[in-house]
């Protein structure tokens, strides 16, 4: 069986954790303020705290702007759970609009979303592939828009305007014009989840690029302060001769990174522009030649002159068929002992969501792509040999299928 997307755990990884287990330190210390440090100097932006999860570092993020009740957040309908809950998780309203062709959030559905109600949009670079931060960014600078906004709190009032805080869950490493995710928008989260390009089996990391008059650095530190309780001295500087005293300056949250977690991150991110995502572009680009060859087959975007991406997830569309066709493709493949799934099955049509007054029909590009897309293997040991068994797989389950295009299915 050729499986989705295992991790990779090397002698290297293996050594590390092994090191810091030997350490006598492996909750947040000193391996978790390098691994902060090193992302920082990665991407360029100005601040990084790493968290227990991407999730955590999203609605930290929420809660540090003062995102609450009668607020609204703008996401995309095509997104994972996560992304929604974090804004339900702080009593907002999420705000749904549909995505474009490259399931990215569309601008133009933004702008229409927009009330005086809105505090945040969070753009989700779905499968590793930028979104249109530019004109993200100018949106929300533009006077019309900058008047409707409303604030309630100190930091809301300090930015004033609508934040962009971007779910870059997928995209460590991908480029928008000659810059890397972390460095494009006010505030960046990224997941270090075990299926992620880069895993610390679990855990994330909020980047930090606000403009000024914000100190990234004074907010760095009031972070670390509320993703720990609130407690002004974490574990480690409390280890120091004299320090165990410590106040608690707010009820805060249980986010924080270990070093075991740090220690795995450390490694992966040493080689990760010269290895694991050349590794990973070579997976596209096999993918991408072999079924360019019929044209049944919606090869994704994952390059263009502004953009680059991470190489996350492959996401293959079949063309005219509906969802049940493409569920059927997908028993087919998994038959021939080769895991495939689906990134992702957009909000709208989850019960709790449904529940809210949304609605799929409302979002027909997003519904389009969800109901023909099949995610496809991609990870660095992931061989040339298994990447052609996979796409055997496909266009051997695709040949029984009764659509449009049959004729070209050999």
């Amino acid at each position: 069986m050729i499986p989705f997307s295992p991790p990779r755990m090397d002698q290297k990884i293996i050594d590390e954790v092994i090191d810091t287990l030997k350490s006598g330190w492996i909750t947040t210390g000193p391996k978790t303020k390098r691994f902060e440090e090193e992302l920082t100097k990665y991407a360029g932006h100005k601040a990084t705290l790493c968290t227990s999860s991407g999730s955590a570092g999203l609605e930290l993020m929420l809660r540090w702007f003062g995102v609450g009740e009668g607020d609204e957040v703008i996401l995309p309908a095509y997104t994972y759970t996560a992304t929604g809950n974090v804004v339900a998780h702080c009593g907002a309203k999420p705000v749904f609009v549909d995505v474009g062709t490259d399931f990215n959030i569309s601008v133009e559905a933004i702008e229409k979303a927009i009330t005086k109600r809105t505090k945040v949009i969070m753009p989700v670079d779905l499968a590793g592939f930028p979104c249109d931060y530019d004109e993200i960014n100018a949106l929300v600078r533009r006077k019309e828009i900058m008047d409707k906004f409303n604030p309630r709190t100190k930091e809301q009032k300090t930015l004033g305007r609508i934040l962009v805080l971007s779910d870059a869950a997928h995209s460590l490493g991908a480029i928008y014009k000659g810059k890397k995710t972390g460095n494009l928008t006010d505030i960046t989260v990224y997941s270090f989840h075990a299926v992620k390009n880069l895993t610390t089996a679990e855990g994330g990391a909020v980047c930090l690029n606000l403009p000024k008059p914000f100190d990234n650095a004074d907010i760095y530190k009031y972070l670390r302060i509320k993703s720990l309780h609130g407690q002004t001295k974490d574990a480690f500087t409390k280890t120091k001769a004299g320090a165990w005293r410590y106040d608690v300056i707010e009820p805060g949250y249980k986010f924080n990174m270990t070093d075991i977690a740090a220690a795995m991150g450390l490694v992966e991110l040493e080689r990760y522009d010269s290895d694991m995502l050349v590794r990973r572009k070579q997976i596209f680009d096999k993918y991408a030649r072999e079924f360019s060859k019929y044209d049944w087959a919606e090869i994704p975007v994952y390059e263009t002159a502004d953009k680059k991406s991470s190489y996350h997830v492959f996401l293959i569309r079949i063309k005219n068929v509906d969802e049940q066709q493409r569920d059927e493709v997908i028993q087919r493949i998994t038959e021939k002992e080769v895991a495939v799934n689906v990134h992702f099955i957009p909000l709208p049509m989850m019960t709790y969501y449904k529940s809210l007054g949304n609605d799929i029909s409302d979002y027909p590009v997003s519904y389009d792509n969800f109901s023909r897309v099949i995610s496809l293997p991609v990870y660095y040991n992931l061989t040339d040999k298994q990447v052609m068994t996979v796409v055997g797989a496909v266009v051997g389950s695709m040949i029984h299928q009764d659509i449009k295009s049959q004729e070209n299915f050999g």
